[in-house]
């Protein structure tokens, strides 16, 4: 089982940037954590990160050899149609995650485009959003694959 991993825009700053929101966590810690759970859980993970909405939407377009896609579209959640209409296109489960909780910040990040099409969301959790994401994600495709 393969899992695509897809951090938006600004999370290359992950450490630096506004610690006291998202933590003093780097994307490589985050990538790190994933790759050990995914080796506890038998299955692999693939990283990508870009400050680019085209780019994202590619790269969701190019995941058809996937099981799952965990995306934290950063700030893209509340405004890309784009992220929203290729994750609904390819069918690819996917569990929406952010470090913050969106919805105890600035009221334009209440909303999401993103969630609607994805299996869950998970927020406000910081490097344990992406974890608990991973693991949400891994059984609801085992799981899915058992009822088939």
């Amino acid at each position: 089982m393969r899992f695509l991993v897809l951090h938006g825009p600004n999370l290359n700053l992950l450490g630096k940037r506004e610690p006291q929101v998202y933590g003093t966590v780097t994307l490589a810690e985050i990538n790190h954590s994933l790759e050990q759970l995914a080796g506890e859980l038998g299955c692999f993970v693939d990283f990508f990160q870009t400050n680019s909405e085209g780019s994202l939407v590619s790269a969701i377009q190019e995941a058809s050899g996937c099981d799952g896609i965990l995306i934290n579209p950063a700030a893209y959640t509340h405004t890309s149609i784009a992220i929203r209409d290729a994750l609904s296109a390819v069918g690819i489960p996917c569990v929406e995650v952010h470090l913050s909780n969106i919805y105890r910040r600035e009221s334009f990040r209440h909303t999401s485009l993103t969630a609607p099409v994805a299996i869950g969301q998970i927020s406000g959790f910081g490097r344990d959003s992406y974890l608990l994401g991973l693991r949400a994600l891994f059984n609801y495709i085992t799981t899915v694959s058992c009822r088939t």
